[in-house]
């Protein structure tokens, strides 16, 4: 048994000996932090993956997926509830923790595994060792989304230590390529449904609290009902070519500028769902002008021309009211002095949630004329609609935010970002992004160098999933 695994032990077998009371919220006031074995077990699971190199080139989640597998069954989780499934190079966790049935369908709490490539010559730290230094956790995947793995496993083995019994079955799943192609995620929907088949799901890779910049209080949380969906398409001019000393009139390259400047003109429909409209309503007395007053205005009248005006400009909120599409890659040519064969030009675009994939294409295509193929950069791509406000979703996570930081506004979102929860929205689960995390922007370096998330956001982050998971399955 390794070092690691061993503290991880230890601090597992010492929530038995905790009499600390579950954190309870208050009336105007936080609840008390989550006991000091709890944090411990938190601590010494992040630690310790951390520690693994879950990127497409460490290979190292399925070995992240034994580690968690042992603290489960070490805390008494029957074996048959405990389910590694590998899938390709990778795998996904899951653990169901058995509920009476008393309170409905089981809710998912998920996260990610994996983590993108990190080097260490690039870092100031290793990014696979967990390092603590001025109030912060820094490493790989403390922020993306290792803290969500290490806080949703110590909370569900302290409940479990505490013999507490959920009023429905909650379904832990951990998946192993997020970061790349969600394959683990597609499969196990597609081919073990009946291991995640659930009312709904919470996500913890989504979501959270903003930090204001100059006094480091919270300001606002943003629970992710939507998001838009990724896909990428290739735009390709293909010519006889020649000699550069012999130009056609024809050319690859000025096609493929020709077909970008099409689409440079090009807006796709404003749009907006009732997420982005209370998005927008919420969100807009916290935003500066032009933004606040604009953001104000769209969700009074939707579609307001002198609001998308202002909107549209900002590289931000544009992405909140359309299908955005824009060029990120090029390629083409084979020698200066030879004429291009054929010519390439990638475009990614975010598409608005109930826009199909093939309708977007399908607008790429008349824009950029017959000259142009284009095709899926890659795929199969999913996409899915926004998921309906549910009351007890909202409450529940009102509840937890206000654990710690009562009174914070609480606004729904649209990411613009994907997540494993396209994966599960298109298969009719719905899911909300509710991470834990409140961090100031300008300290958010997700899949960037020296990836860092606050310690005390980090501890706060047990009350925040305990409250969630005590309103939405437990006694009242």
């Amino acid at each position: 048994m390794d070092l690691g695994f061993s503290r991880a032990i230890a601090a597992l077998a010492a929530l038995t000996l905790c009499g600390a009371a579950a954190a309870q919220t208050h009336q105007g006031a936080p609840a008390a932090p989550a006991d000091q074995a709890t944090q411990n077990l938190a601590h010494d699971i992040l630690e310790h993956v951390i520690a693994m190199d879950t990127s497409v080139e460490g290979h190292q989640t399925p070995q992240m997926a034994a580690y968690l597998g042992g603290l489960f069954r070490a805390a008494g989780f029957p074996e048959g509830d405990i389910h590694i499934i590998p899938v390709g190079e990778t795998a996904s966790f899951i653990v169901r923790y058995r509920g009476d049935g008393s309170g409905g369908r089981p809710i998912v709490l998920m996260a990610h595994m994996d983590v993108v490539t990190a080097h260490r010559a690039d870092w100031q730290r290793d990014p696979f060792q967990l390092i603590e230094e001025n109030g912060f956790f820094f490493g790989r995947g403390t922020s993306d989304i290792k803290d969500g793995v290490a806080i949703l496993s110590a909370t569900l083995l302290r409940l479990k230590a505490e013999h507490f019994t959920p009023t429905r079955d909650l379904i832990l799943y951990f998946s192993g390529d997020e970061e790349t192609s969600g394959q683990s995620t597609i499969t196990v929907l597609r081919d073990h449904r009946d291991l995640l088949d659930a009312e709904f799901a919470l996500n913890s890779d989504a979501g959270g609290g903003t930090l204001d910049e100059a006094t480091g209080a919270p300001q606002l949380y943003s629970i992710s009902a939507a998001e838009k969906t990724f896909a990428s398409f290739n735009l390709t001019a293909h010519n006889p070519g020649g000699h550069s000393s012999a130009p056609r009139p024809d050319n690859a390259i000025y096609e493929v500028a020709d077909a970008l400047e099409h689409l440079r003109a090009y807006q796709f429909p404003v749009q907006w769902n009732a997420t982005t409209i209370t998005s927008f309503q919420l969100g807009a007395p916290y935003s500066p002008a032009p933004i606040g007053p604009a953001m104000a205005a769209f969700a009074r009248h939707p579609g307001d021309a002198g609001a998308v005006r202002v909107l549209e400009a900002s590289p931000f909120y544009v992405g909140q009211i359309r299908t955005t599409c824009v060029p990120t890659l090029i390629q083409g040519g084979h020698a200066d002095n030879a004429l291009p064969q054929s010519v390439v030009a990638t475009v990614n675009c975010r598409i608005f949630p109930g826009v199909s994939i093939e309708a977007v294409q399908a607008t790429l295509q008349r824009l950029v004329g017959s000259k142009i193929a284009v095709t899926q950069y890659a795929g199969p791509y999913y996409s899915s609609d926004a998921s309906p406000l549910r009351d007890d979703v909202m409450r529940a996570t009102a509840d937890g935010v206000h654990a710690r930081h009562p009174g914070v506004p609480i606004i729904p979102s649209m990411a613009a970002g994907a997540s494993d929860g396209v994966f599960f929205r298109a298969a009719g689960i719905p899911t909300y992004g509710v991470s834990e995390i409140f961090i100031k922007d300008s300290d958010d370096f997700s899949h960037g160098l020296n990836e860092r998330v606050p310690v005390q956001s980090f501890y706060d982050g047990l009350v925040h999933w305990r409250v969630m998971i005590m309103d939405l399955a437990g006694r009242r």
